[in-house]
């Protein structure tokens, strides 16, 4: 079985002290980073996903909802839009953006992110398309945050059919007190939920 890690939106802006920070994220980028230095050779892949923002509409706002609506962050090219300097050395296989012009939280709706060409439209493949094309057949998630583009990931990627797992220890969750209705619903779905214990 081919495997695929899919790090999930591991950016600044999403850790203590970026514009929509996730208590624990600086934690999770640390523990990303050392798990990929010492199991890479478990993956086929290690593929990014970014929140990558232009012109996302109505995705920002000065009075956010939190639930449709958020504040800025994540800007196309900003310093809060990076992969978090603990991933600096990474080198991932390939990097994906989502929400150039839209809101975009599953890594599925990301497309191939062009280095010689970070503000271009949505026109590069999407992720789904990338792991078909490379044989992966297996997918884990990892990143930020658990119950928002992680879920929103693993669940897309059961639903196009990739054997999906979350490695609950390597995410932080905006609200953590969900996260057990949200892990019974991934199960439901067909996804695997690895958990400490």
């Amino acid at each position: 079985m081919n495997r695929a890690l899919l790090i999930i939106d591991v950016q600044p802006d999403f850790c203590e002290g970026g514009a929509l920070a996730v208590t624990g994220g600086n934690l999770v980028a640390a523990g990303i980073a050392q798990d990929v230095r010492t199991r890479r050779e478990a993956y086929t892949a290690v593929l990014t996903t970014q929140d990558w923002h232009i012109d996302p509409g109505t995705h920002f706002s000065q009075t956010p909802d939190y639930v449709d609506s958020w504040p800025v962050h994540c800007v196309a090219g900003s310093p809060g839009a990076a992969l978090h300097p603990q991933l600096a050395g990474l080198k991932p296989d390939a990097r994906f953006a989502k929400g150039r012009f839209a809101a975009a939280y599953s890594g599925f709706e990301a497309h191939f992110l062009d280095p010689a060409a970070p503000h271009a439209d949505e026109s590069g493949i999407l992720l789904g398309d990338w792991l078909r094309q490379h044989g992966i057949t297996a997918v884990d998630v990892v990143g930020l945050a658990a119950d928002h583009c992680v879920r929103a990931t693993a669940l897309d990627g059961a639903a196009q059919g990739f054997a999906t797992t979350v490695l609950s220890p390597l995410t932080a969750a905006v609200s953590p007190e969900n996260m057990p209705a949200i892990n019974d619903e991934l199960r439901a779905a067909g996804v695997t939920v690895l958990t400490l214990g």
